[in-house]
């Protein structure tokens, strides 16, 4: 028996009657469990009737690679999955296993509607009101009723507490966030809150510069590179030192965002509120 060749390069097929969001986030993790491998991606949101179909089968019998898909139409996946098999190209049903797994146990049958997680009702105005309560609270901009949000995000400049706010709001969840800046008095309004959960986030001195430079666009060898406060790695570290030393004066949880992406840090920030509401639900605040 010969062994395959591994493929290396391919082109991936995402098929969605909806938006195709979840989709394309459940093969690009697939995607990066593999090493050395070059994807192109051939993105084909809102596929709902036979003629929207029918292009994309076209694209697929002109660049074939493996089909992921979400369609809940029968007579659109029969169709699909047969022009797959004439390929010979793998078709995955993505969601198929999730949703008959939760049919079993709730022992109901899927509606069999597509988007309806993209539904304009009340969990959706929520996320939007999320939004804009991101924007309203960036950066220490605005304290007038900041207390409204489920949370804040501290931490010194080039810390990501912007994207995590926007991407804490896409989930439904209030963030602000404020900068802790040396030599400045943080807001006192802010340690005396107690409905928000306050979170800092931190980052290693190396990984701030850098950042801080890539904002700034300035070179390392400029000859007044020195002379900048915000790139000189002592006073950075300084900074860090200082800021860490006031987060855990304040009680806050503290957490290092140098090796995770935002969507890690959020997910960490998700589970602290997580914690913090079972905690208000059983009385039990014991570590």
């Amino acid at each position: 028996m010969t062994k395959k060749q591994p493929v290396k390069d391919f082109y991936l097929h995402l098929i969605s009657d909806a938006t195709g969001t979840t989709l394309q986030g459940l093969a690009r993790a697939c995607v990066a469990q593999f090493e050395g491998i070059d994807t192109v991606e051939r993105f084909w949101p809102l596929v709902r009737t036979e003629r929207q179909l029918e292009r994309v089968l076209e694209d697929i019998s002109e660049y074939p690679g493996p089909v992921f898909y979400t369609l809940m139409d029968k007579a659109l996946r029969r169709k699909l999955e047969k022009r797959c098999r004439a390929l010979e190209i793998p078709c995955m049903a993505v969601m198929d296993p999730l949703i008959k797994g939760l049919s079993s146990y709730l022992g109901l049958p899927p509606i069999g509607l597509p988007g309806l997680q993209h539904a304009l009702d009340e969990a959706y105005f929520h996320r939007v009101d999320a939004v804009d309560f991101a924007l309203s609270f960036d950066d220490g901009q605005n304290l007038d009723g900041i207390e409204d949000a489920d949370v804040i995000l501290v931490g010194v400049s080039r810390t990501s507490k912007t994207p995590t706010c926007i991407f804490l709001a896409r989930r439904g969840i209030k963030a602000a966030n404020v900068p802790y800046v040396p030599a400045v008095p943080f807001p006192e309004k802010l340690t005396q809150l107690k409905g928000p959960m306050i979170v800092a986030l931190t980052e290693s001195p190396e990984r701030l510069v850098n950042l801080r430079r890539s904002r700034l666009k300035a070179d390392e060898h400029d000859k007044n590179h020195g002379n900048n406060t915000y790139l000189d790695r002592e006073k950075v570290e300084e900074e860090i030192r200082q800021a860490r030393r006031y987060f855990t004066k304040n009680g806050w949880p503290i957490i290092d965002v140098t090796r995770r992406s935002i969507e890690e840090t959020a997910a960490e920030i998700q589970l602290l509120l997580q914690k913090r509401d079972k905690k208000e639900r059983t009385g039990d605040y014991a570590e």
